[in-house]
């Protein structure tokens, strides 16, 4: 039987990087490695694992708005 362990809290960090990096998220313990390798802390003690991955998600893989078919009689055609 395997026992689950507690990994949280959670941070949230940019990364560095030659294309500007992006967000990514840790647990707490992992923070000074990464801290002093350059990278920016964003937000710390986030208790949730889900809430942390939606945090560095951001907007990305969000479903994009879909236009009504009202919208797209009105858009001129050129």
């Amino acid at each position: 039987m395997r026992f689950h362990q507690p990994v949280g809290p959670w941070v949230v960090y940019q990364t560095v990087g030659k294309h500007g990096g992006g967000r990514a998220m840790c647990p707490a313990s992992e923070w000074p490695t990464l801290e002093a390798a350059g990278h920016t802390l964003i937000q710390a003690g986030i208790t949730n694992e889900g809430q942390a991955e939606r945090l560095a998600r951001g907007t990305s893989g969000d479903s994009k708005p879909r236009a009504s078919s009202r919208d797209a009689a009105l858009t001129p055609v050129a």
